[in-house]
């Protein structure tokens, strides 16, 4: 039987599929479809909301949009490019916003707001993320205001009579606290029904499993992160251990014993169908020379099938009957630009072209694909995983490959104007939150490094700014104690400046090396530069295991930057993350006494220039620099 639904339009949305995940959260069953979809999709639909998206309404080439959706006799919410869009719709106007926003904001109610039944229960001023460069510039017909922030006049309207409503922020991300409310708002405004729950996730997936694999066994890429080992655990229940092959590859990307503990934790908890190959070698060859992070990704990638391909041979199996599983998050086919309408921001590793070709062939499995990582988490205990197992910290694929910047050593003219352009629009983003001492000491520079962020749904690859306070003696410095402030600082440096996208805070610099001797380096992927980085990172979450942190923050990354005195050097980001779905983050704050202690431990190693403290929220940085 057909359930009642909530319809989500994905326009390309870095969290188009993050609407759909929360209301089936709540409880309330929710399908994606194409804005250009027929009528006959919306069979059985109670409401329907339009996403987010990277384009702008008002140019040529924008996702098609079936207008007689707009005719239907249900509430339709629109949020961001669907607020926008139904603006537009509706004889409204949509152009530039004078200033755009990225990340937290304050929505304040109107008059009208507060009598709407799309914020009931909600609080007259409430925080809000938000992701935009555009915004509605004047009202379509019927429509009333019910909600402004300091940047955005029109950030909530509504047509009680149609029941139209749109909002400019994300309601779907952690961040907005609120937004799940005003989601179960508008289910009761659609007169939905709870219909959906774990167990109904958890009996449809092992069904798909069933279906997809047939009578065929199945072969799973095992890096032992959080997504695989859940996704091994679901093939074993649903098929047999029996006719499911763990495949561990030690790619020489993985952090210091990885590999070594990955075995033992899965043997611990009764797994003994998986191998484990060390292709090191393979690995470090295929991505020899490679400084740019796209064909990085792609040659990691790629090599995964190569060796994929030798084992089967190796292991003597018939192809004809197995085929390849692998731990893909919806949230990596959305980055990957894995949707008609969204942009690619970084292209995973389970996602090249010969993952591709297996995809069209049918001979790939991929029980997770439409959860994120909160709810694979909560899958793997339903299964009775170890906290071990699920509660490690995230660990892609390519490993600590794409935690290494690669550099050929030439910084070219055009990069030289860019970052002399990015130093002026620093110099001018006002920064008055610190107090006197701290302002007055402080010294802004950018880094002559590029990294990869999320912008209104676009990739982008721009400098990060460097904050750098007094020194308190020794090469370390200080570093303001209030979070919120350093955040607010972060947000109005990458809010106003078209060449930054990210705001590190200056922790150590060797007081042995002078400013000038600091240039960008000809480095690249190797096993000595990965050494390094191994006994960086290791020193950071040994810290975070001994203080009990350590699951109080969702990921940390070390990030190596050829950015130092000497090419057997190396300057480091510290780079810890707290997020629910990996589509947004906030970045953790470490206390005083950690944050010390880990940076005299890694200022200690005898090949350390610098390090940095990452303070960027996603948007508008990603979690990783690649």
């Amino acid at each position: 039987m057909s359930r009642e639904k909530i319809v989500v339009l994905d326009f390309g949305s870095q969290y188009a599929h993050l609407i759909a995940k929360r209301f089936r959260a709540l409880g309330y069953y929710s399908e994606i479809a194409l804005p250009s979809a027929g009528l006959d999709a919306f069979e059985n639909a109670k409401g329907v909301v339009m996403s987010g998206g990277p384009s702008s309404v008002y140019e040529d080439d924008v996702p098609e949009f079936n207008e007689k959706i707009l005719s239907l006799q249900i509430p339709i919410l629109g949020l961001c490019y669907g607020h926008q869009l139904m603006a537009k719709s509706y004889g409204g106007k949509v152009g530039k916003a004078e200033v755009g926003e990225f990340g937290i904001a304050h929505l304040e109610k109107t008059g009208a707001g507060k009598e709407s039944p799309l914020f009931s229960g909600i609080s007259d001023t409430t925080q809000v993320w938000m992701s935009h460069q555009d915004g509605v510039l004047s009202l379509g017909d019927g429509f009333t205001v019910i909600g402004t922030t300091k940047d955005c006049p029109f950030a909530a309207v509504e047509d009680s009579k149609r029941k139209r409503y749109s909002l400019q922020c994300h309601c779907e991300v952690k961040d907005t606290p609120e937004g799940n409310r005003i989601f179960e708002n508008f289910a009761g405004i659609c007169g939905m029904e709870k219909n959906w729950d774990e167990d109904t996730v958890l009996q449809v997936i092992i069904e798909n499993i069933k279906r997809d694999a047939n009578d065929k066994n199945v072969l799973l890429f095992l890096s032992g992160g959080v997504d695989s080992t859940v996704a091994f655990a679901l093939l074993n229940k649903a098929l047999g251990q029996e006719r499911v092959l763990g495949l561990h590859i030690d790619n020489g990307f993985m952090r210091k014993n990885e590999s070594k503990n990955v075995e033992k934790a899965y043997k611990a908890h009764g797994f003994n169908n998986f191998i484990v190959e060390d292709a090191s070698e393979s690995f470090l060859s295929a991505i020899k020379g490679l400084t740019d992070p796209q064909k990085k990704r792609m040659a990691v990638g790629e090599n995964f099938i190569a060796v994929r391909d030798a084992v089967v041979k190796a292991q003597n199996l018939d192809e004809s009957k197995w085929m390849l599983a692998q731990g893909t998050l919806y949230p990596d086919i959305i980055e990957s630009g894995g949707t008609k309408n969204s942009k690619t921001i970084k292209t995973h590793h389970n996602r090249v072209d010969g993952i591709q070709k297996l995809i069209a062939a049918g001979m790939i499995i991929e029980p997770l694909k439409d959860l994120y990582k909160d709810e694979v988490r909560s899958i793997g205990k339903k299964l009775g995983l170890e906290d071990e197992l699920v509660m490690r910290h995230p660990f892609p694929g390519p490993g600590l490959s794409i935690n290494v910047l690669c550099s050929d050593g030439i910084f070219s003219g055009k990069d030289e104007e860019e970052l002399k352009a990015a130093q002026e629009e620093l110099d001018k983003v006002p920064i008055t939150q610190f107090c006197a001492d701290c302002t007055s000491s402080m010294k802004r520079s950018v880094l002559p490094v590029r990294s990869v962020g999320v912008q209104g749904d676009f990739r982008t690859y721009r400098f990060p700014a460097c904050l750098t306070f007094a020194e308190n003696g020794g090469g370390f410095y200080h570093v303001p104690k209030v979070r919120e402030k350093v955040e607010a600082a972060s947000s109005a440096i990458t809010n106003s400046a078209r060449f930054l996208n990210r705001t590190v805070i200056t922790i150590y610099k060797n007081p042995a090396i002078k400013d000038g001797d600091m240039k960008i380096q000809e480095g690249y992927c190797t096993r000595e530069r990965l050494d390094q980085l191994r006994e960086v990172d290791n020193i950071v979450l040994t810290e975070l295991h001994e203080r009990g942190m350590y699951n109080d923050i969702f990921q940390h990354l070390t990030i190596d930057l050829p950015y130092a005195s000497a090419k057997d050097r190396a300057s480091f980001v510290l780079r810890p993350v707290c997020s629910e779905d990996v589509m947004t983050a906030r970045f953790a704050w470490f206390p005083q006494d950690v944050l010390e202690s880990i940076a005299r431990k890694i200022a200690a190693l005898p090949f350390v220039d610098a390090l940095y403290f990452d303070a960027t929220n996603k948007p508008p940085a990603t979690f990783g620099w690649e």
